[in-house]
């Protein structure tokens, strides 16, 4: 029998994921009417199954039971199978790891197995993995199924006490705002600084034990809560302490890849040696902009290479010829978790000429006992190149030479191997940070090459997701898909407020605008203040989220808030600013009880109640961004600088009233105070110094 003879409804869809079941022999749809429609029709449960294209466990389940012909006739008896993709779907994933959470007692994840009544979606029962044969305490994938379908069929009035308690635990998690009396402060920010430390690891960096994820907010608030104190008489050295050495500790480990760029998306280990191979757009976008800004408040030399090596990475291996990003790169090859990755030192040997090889070998461990799986070699900065030049008696400078001609030949053997699957659709949210981090980066090492990197990709996202005033999610073979959600207009909201930083195109501040006003039309929760996770008109689900922590990606909420912010200060827009207030209000609560959880949202809190300074610079166009690079020099994050050329046409006109004089001026704004034309660089430097 061919294969494409026996292939589901998922045949039809776009997603990486949803393709590589679609040869299962599980009748599964992609969530939808048909499948919701027939599961009420023939009173079957639904399994519901999420997870996404470079989920490890996932892929495990999949050849276990849903490529297995009896554990999917046992599927198609007693259920109907509804396959999703939680990166076009997060809407789905967020209701459903959350509820999994309430009947289980224990944190989600993927694969998420879910079983639902097919009356209202709401669910009964659910896991994650489960094995095809019982297990570390886990029922056979199959005899659940039996007995799932049995509990559904014989206790139907349990089900639904159930299903409407669950409901009420969903109404619940709306908190009432702080009332308007409750003057708004910085002490969560403080509270969240004291968590943090005492968190933090002060041998490897990063906070808790394993495993352990890279949190770039956490870094960022840190870097920022330094800055904001560096002029005090006691700076907080701790803070800058703490963000430095996680950033040093991950750059040196085995979660950044040492020869293509980029980082895996955790370790599994306290050390940040053995990552969990995949490597995800969003985790990169934020680390390139943190990487970036590293580099800017210390000078270090690694951090600059750290952010150009993984902005290299995303544009050499996930940039679509379109101008867009793709998703993920799976963790596993030729069925392996990190093959690609690892090394024989043998192997390695025959690559090297023998010079290269002494050096490298110290740098990365080849010359100590294997680290990955008790077999193979996995790339981590094992001995400093100050010290191996000592032992060697060379060079340091020459001990870096060796190592740069070492890592390129190696990086082109590694080209060579069976690569990792690639999932490339774009999302939208995920481009937001790409882009973000890309214009960060511009500015702060020097290329332009980035710069044109994230315009780039500004313009596919606009020429490609964007309808009638709304924005699409995802993006596949030429097939834009999906309402837009929350943390799509709020991260590439501010995606495009970075970039029109580092390179002023008038069009991007009509597209920033739009992209408020969207926000604002079709997301805010008007009784309570903050924005809702879908839109006024998206599908009604048992559930709509508004979510105030950070996770994998800083909250929607708070992006929307800093950014509004910001964009609201620039035009003059008192709605911006009112709606990014509201937000904050809406997260009180959250704010006070668990600060460390919000550390995005402190930074929109601080620059609500500090506003950022904006300085915008007008004249000949190449002059005015050179003034705007000599303020780029420092670390300044309460700052944004525009640069724009006195023949830019459709200026709004809060900046239309900043004119272009004879010569090049700057314009320095401290909330809604606006100074007169400076007319001299050195003048504008000492102005913001001050």
């Amino acid at each position: 029998m061919h294969e494409s003879s026996h292939r589901n409804r998922l045949a039809h869809e776009t997603s990486p994921y949803l393709l590589q079941h679609a040869a299962n022999p599980v009748d599964w749809y992609p969530w939808g009417p048909e499948a919701l429609e027939r599961a009420r029709r023939e009173n079957k449960p639904i399994l519901l199954s999420i997870g996404y294209s470079a989920c490890h466990w996932c892929h495990v389940m999949a050849h276990e039971s849903f490529e297995d012909p009896v554990s999917a006739a046992v599927m198609n008896e007693l259920f109907v199978n509804i396959k999703v993709d939680r990166e076009e779907r997060p809407d789905l994933d967020r209701i459903y790891q959350i509820a999994q959470q309430m009947l289980t007692q224990r944190g989600g994840g993927w694969p998420l197995t879910m079983f639902l009544s097919p009356r209202d979606q709401r669910p009964f029962f659910g896991g994650t993995y489960f094995p095809k044969q019982a297990r570390h305490g886990l029922p056979a994938f199959t005899d659940l199924l039996r007995r799932v379908a049995a509990f559904y069929h014989e206790r139907g009035d349990d089900i639904a006490q159930q299903s409407d308690a669950l409901q009420q635990a969903f109404d619940q998690l709306h908190t009432p705002p702080a009332s308007g009396d409750t003057a708004l402060t910085l002490a969560p920010t403080h509270a969240a600084r004291e968590q943090l430390a005492g968190a933090f690891d002060p041998e490897f960096g990063g906070f808790g034990g394993a495993p352990k994820f890279p949190h770039p907010t956490n870094i960022e608030f840190l870097l920022r809560q330094w800055r904001a104190t560096a002029g005090a008489e006691e700076p907080d050295l701790h803070s800058l302490y703490m963000a430095t050495l996680t950033l040093k500790r991950m750059a040196d480990g085995g979660i950044y890849d040492q020869l293509g760029g980029g980082f895996a998306r955790y370790s599994v280990d306290a050390y940040w040696m053995i990552p969990h191979f995949e490597k995800m757009l969003y985790d990169n976008g934020q680390l390139l902009r943190v990487y970036a800004h590293a580099a800017l408040a210390t000078g270090e030399a690694l951090f600059s290479r750290i952010a150009s090596e993984t902005a290299d990475w995303m544009i050499r291996d996930m940039r679509s010829p379109e101008g867009g990003y793709w998703s993920a790169l799976d963790a596993d090859s030729e069925g392996h978790e990190g093959k690609f990755y690892v090394w024989q030192p043998e192997e390695v040997s025959r690559l090297l000429d023998a010079d290269d090889y002494a050096v490298f070998a110290r740098h990365f461990g080849l010359d100590r006992a294997a680290n990955f799986e008790g077999k193979d070699w996995h790339l981590h900065v094992f001995r400093s190149e100050e010290d191996i030049a000592t032992e060697l008696g060379i060079e340091p400078a020459e001990v870096t030479k060796r190592l740069q001609r070492a890592r390129r030949a190696l990086l082109d053997a590694r080209n060579r191997r069976v690569w990792p699957g690639r999932d490339e659709k774009v999302l939208t949210s995920w481009n937001g940070l790409a882009i973000s981090g890309l214009a960060v980066a511009a500015r702060a090492l020097r290329r332009s090459d980035l710069a044109d990197a994230a315009a780039g990709a500004v313009d596919f996202i606009r020429e490609q997701c964007w309808r009638d005033g709304r924005l699409l999610a995802t993006y596949k073979d030429g097939r834009a898909r999906f309402a837009a959600y929350l943390d799509d207009y709020a991260f590439l909201l501010d995606g495009v407020l970075e970039l029109l930083q580092t390179r002023w195109r008038s069009e991007d501040l009509a597209f920033a605008t739009a992209l408020a006003e969207a926000l604002l039309a079709h997301f805010e929760d008007r009784q309570s203040g903050g924005f809702f996770f879908t839109a006024d008109d998206h599908e009604q689900l048992m559930h709509r989220s508004r979510s105030f922590s950070d996770e994998a990606l800083p909250a929607g909420n708070a992006i929307a808030a800093q950014a509004l912010t910001r964009l609201g200060l620039l035009l003059g827009e008192t709605r911006y600013l009112d709606a990014a207030a509201r937000t904050l209000r809406a997260a009180w609560p959250a704010l006070q009880h668990y600060p460390h959880a919000h550390t995005a949202l402190l930074v929109a809190l601080e620059e609500h109640l500090e506003p950022p300074e904006i300085v915008i610079v007008r004249g000949e166009r190449k002059e005015a961004e050179s003034w705007r690079d000599e303020l780029a020099k420092v670390y300044a994050p309460r700052r944004l600088v525009f640069a724009i050329a006195a023949d830019a046409a459709n200026l709004p006109p809060a900046i239309a009233e900043k004119k272009a004089l004879p010569e090049t001026a700057a314009y320095v704004c401290r909330g809604m105070t606006c100074s007169a034309p400076v007319r001299s660089l050195s003048s504008l430097v000492a102005l913001t110094r001050s």
